[in-house]
């Protein structure tokens, strides 16, 4: 009997949880771990927690303490169920501020290693703005690996390679999303999506060119998705897409794989290119935008459940 679709994506590609929810990645086995503040909320809002969050709500010097405190805690969950990274992002209140993100990476670095969790198992999660990358490129710098999240645009992924992060997330599903709103008529099936059409164009030129950078897929809408985008280096995928993968049968043909690099890399884009090529891309200024928005949302969601834990 031939094996699932994710025995046989797992054989070309990392897979990586994108959840909190510490039993989906007992189910499904990943390498690696990705959370946000969306997907912490999750966590943090099951029942069995509460008792545990209180108890951290309390001892905090602040929410902002509290908040680092049970993104590390869970984390450092994580990290004893899965043998590769785990994703940690840095508050997206911070995404245009350098140095209040290089202290408060340097903080969750320090956190994990209170908890036993060496820096070599973390990533950092950061916004791709210039702030953001900027702050990826000191970190790494220091020793501590980051991923350079909410990215829809081949020059966040230029930038960043240039400055040497560890890993990027292009958001598939984001840029699939903006585009079937204003053409709702059109074919985004398979090699259409031009999602799935971002992610090959940044691997295809991280490949051709040398860099180190890992490219990570992420924000899925539909396993197809997914399958288009076999071989890539990583993908994260939530437990539903997961149990998809894993309850589907047939054979999984690769769609990526690495291409010998040229010798000549590009110049890199400095601040004002940078700026100018996002203004030009309307999408991923406006999928940008509004990740950053969405995560405050839900960060602010938990910041009030915290500020009510702390008072009980």
């Amino acid at each position: 009997m031939a094996d699932d679709l994710l025995s046989q994506l797992k054989r070309m590609t990392t897979v990586v949880a994108d959840t909190g929810d510490i039993e989906a990645i007992r189910r499904f086995q990943p390498t690696d771990a990705t959370t946000n503040p969306s997907l912490i909320l999750q966590a943090a809002q099951q029942e069995t927690r509460r008792a545990r969050l209180r108890e951290i709500a309390r001892q905090a010097a602040d929410i902002d303490d509290a908040l680092d405190a049970v993104a590390v805690e869970i984390g450092s969950e994580i990290s004893s169920l899965v043998p590769g990274y785990v994703s940690t992002e840095v508050s997206a209140r911070l995404s245009f501020d350098t140095e209040a993100t290089l202290a408060r990476a340097r903080s969750l670095i320090e956190r994990y290693a209170r908890h036993g969790v060496g820096a070599e198992r973390i990533l950092i999660k950061v916004a791709s703005t210039w702030e953001g990358i900027r702050a990826a490129r000191q970190l790494e710098r220091e020793g501590i690996h980051t991923n350079l999240t909410l990215l829809f645009s081949f020059t966040q992924a230029r930038v960043c390679a240039d400055a040497g992060v560890t890993l990027v997330s292009p958001f598939v599903g984001r840029i699939l999303d903006w585009h079937k709103a204003r053409q709702p008529d059109a074919d985004f099936t398979g090699d259409n999506d031009p999602g799935v059409q971002s992610v090959r164009q940044i691997y295809e030129h991280y490949k051709g060119h040398g860099y180190d950078t890992v490219v990570m897929g992420a924000s899925f809408r539909n396993s197809g998705e997914i399958l288009a985008l076999a071989g890539c280096d990583r993908l994260t995928i939530s437990p539903a897409l997961l149990g998809e993968l894993a309850e589907s049968g047939g054979t999984l043909t690769r769609r990526l794989s690495p291409l010998d690099a040229e010798t000549r890399t590009p110049e890199p884009l400095d601040e004002s290119e940078f700026r100018w090529a996002m203004n030009e891309d309307a999408m991923a200024t406006e999928k940008l935008a509004e990740g950053i928005r969405k995560f405050m949302e839900d960060q602010r969601k938990l910041e009030a459940l915290l500020g009510e834990l702390r008072k009980e």
